[in-house]
């Protein structure tokens, strides 16, 4: 029963969208929002490589 009143809750309760000003990127900004990509990425690498060859030592 809590979790329909609070479901009912959340559904009543307006939602709004970000205009540009509100500290999001602009539009026709000149350059795109840059992601560092390259720290996560490598430990997810390295990680993937190191499962795979204790996988492979494994099936010997």
């Amino acid at each position: 029963m809590a979790v329909a009143a609070l479901l009912l809750a959340c559904s009543l309760t307006p939602l709004h969208a970000q205009d540009p000003g509100s500290g999001g990127p602009t539009p026709g900004a000149p350059e795109p929002t840059a992601v560092p990509l390259d720290g996560g990425a490598s430990l997810l690498l390295a990680g993937g490589a190191t499962y795979a060859l204790n996988r492979l030592r494994k099936r010997r």
